[in-house]
């Protein structure tokens, strides 16, 4: 037995048949690749863009072929009637088995409505309002974009130089995670099929071989790809016991993507271009699940100040697994913004509380901001080890609280109110009403 592990746990009544199932878990989850499934082949962004240019353009004809996962979900579900939900690691394996068994189904139904509606289960819908909330995601994006309107008035922002070959920004990429990575090889590699820029696992970091990246890429993709996702997953696959946390479930994509983004934050890698294309895409979600074809939500993000290319790849991303006119969407996109918000008022109450030992936890695997809670006793007692990578900023709470205090203090001020020229009327109103000539 694990010298760190108390003589106790193991001891505990179902424990051993609840790692025997998460075993059984983890070779079921593997057989599920929402992403690879439903990828984009470059070869179309060349010929919309060229249809595009002509004035003739035509929606993209993406592989909208089913995956056949009958006997995973057979296995899966089978696994989901054995397993305990009266103990919190049975009902964290249960969640667990359930979002793989949608996610199955999910791609099983590519190009139908029950694609969006398996979607919207793992990554919930724009327009969906919580009981104990007042707005939609849809509502809190189009208040971003109102807000990050007011601050940059009527100024076009000034672009950033994407002058970086995908070969040197491999190379500083590199030099970057290295060292963070210190018991792990993780690898920088180019792809050419790619349809995003980037994209992280758990041993590698792809590149689009085609694409040009900024400084400012450098930073983001650092601290969201690198010291969020990898990093949370070699934390997971390091799990001596609880192996489950070393795969990307499904249900743990909203926070995940919401802690990768709080990460960008709080460090101050997002900038507000970044920001706006984060809420906009919720936005065109909502507007692809109303109709909107490819053609139309494509002009979206073109219209709201994207690149062509940036517009072809926002728009492919609503559209994966869904059909290019409309109504069937993949709504992952939609859960960026609901998962930072959510991760910030995790981490804010966790630190007011008192409960600081949380925030690493967050990066001990996958994890979800209620497993976190739910499983911490077994952080404790040593079923769960603690994370071998965490980011710095989540090494020093104080920190954190420092910036979620003065940014919670100037939501206070008037912005309306104030302008370049009322600096100068401070000082003149002081001296007026100090009475000293």
């Amino acid at each position: 037995m694990n010298a760190s592990l108390k003589p106790s746990v193991l001891d505990e009544p179902g424990i051993a048949l609840l790692l025997e199932q998460d075993r059984a878990l983890v070779a079921l989850g593997r057989q599920v690749c929402v992403l690879k499934a439903i990828g984009w082949p470059a070869s179309l962004e060349t010929k919309f863009l060229e249809q595009w240019r002509r004035g003739q353009p035509e929606l993209p004809q993406p592989p909208t072929v089913p995956v056949d996962l009958s006997s995973t979900i057979e296995g899966l579900r089978a696994l989901m009637r054995e397993i305990d939900r009266r103990h919190p690691v049975g009902r964290w394996l249960y969640k667990t088995a359930w979002s793989y068994n949608v996610a199955a189904q999910m791609l099983g139904a590519i190009g139908s409505p029950e694609f969006t509606r398996c979607s919207a289960l793992l990554y919930g819908r724009p327009d969906f309002r919580y009981r104990s909330q007042d707005i939609t995601n849809v509502d809190s994006a189009r208040e971003v974009l109102s807000i990050t309107d007011e601050l940059i008035a009527d100024r076009l922002l000034p672009d950033v130089p994407a002058d970086i070959p995908a070969e040197d920004f491999a190379r500083l990429l590199r030099g970057h995670i290295d060292p963070f990575f210190h018991h792990d090889k993780v690898e920088v590699v180019l792809d050419p099929e790619l349809p995003s820029k980037a994209t992280a696992g758990s041993r590698r970091i792809k590149l689009r071989s085609s694409a040009m990246f900024s400084e400012r890429d450098l930073h983001q993709l650092v601290e969201h790809e690198a010291f969020i996702h990898t990093a949370t997953l070699l934390n997971g696959i390091h799990q001596p016991y609880v192996h489950s946390l070393g795969i990307g479930a499904p249900r743990t994509t909203r926070v995940q993507e919401g802690l990768a983004t709080f990460s960008e934050i709080i460090t101050g890698a997002l900038d507000i271009a970044r920001l706006r294309r984060i809420a906009l895409r919720v936005v065109m979600v909502k507007q692809a699940l109303d109709g909107a074809d490819f053609i139309e939500v494509f002009k979206g993000f073109l219209n709201a100040g994207q690149s062509e290319k940036e517009s072809f790849c926002s728009a492919a991303r609503v559209f994966r697994g869904g059909d290019v006119r409309g109504r069937v969407a993949f709504t992952k996109d939609g859960a960026y913004l609901e998962g930072v918000m959510l991760v910030h008022v995790f981490v804010r109450k966790a630190l007011q509380e008192g409960r600081g030992e949380l925030l690493p936890m967050l990066f001990a695997g996958r994890l979800t901001t209620a497993d976190v809670i739910e499983l911490a006793p077994y952080r404790e007692n040593g079923l769960i080890a603690p994370p071998l990578y965490v980011p710095a900023w989540a090494r020093d709470p104080q920190r954190v609280l420092a910036t979620m205090a003065f940014s919670t203090a100037t939501q206070r001020l008037r912005l309306d109110r104030l302008d370049l020229q009322r600096f100068v009327a401070f000082e003149d109103e002081l001296i007026e009403e100090s009475g000293i000539e």
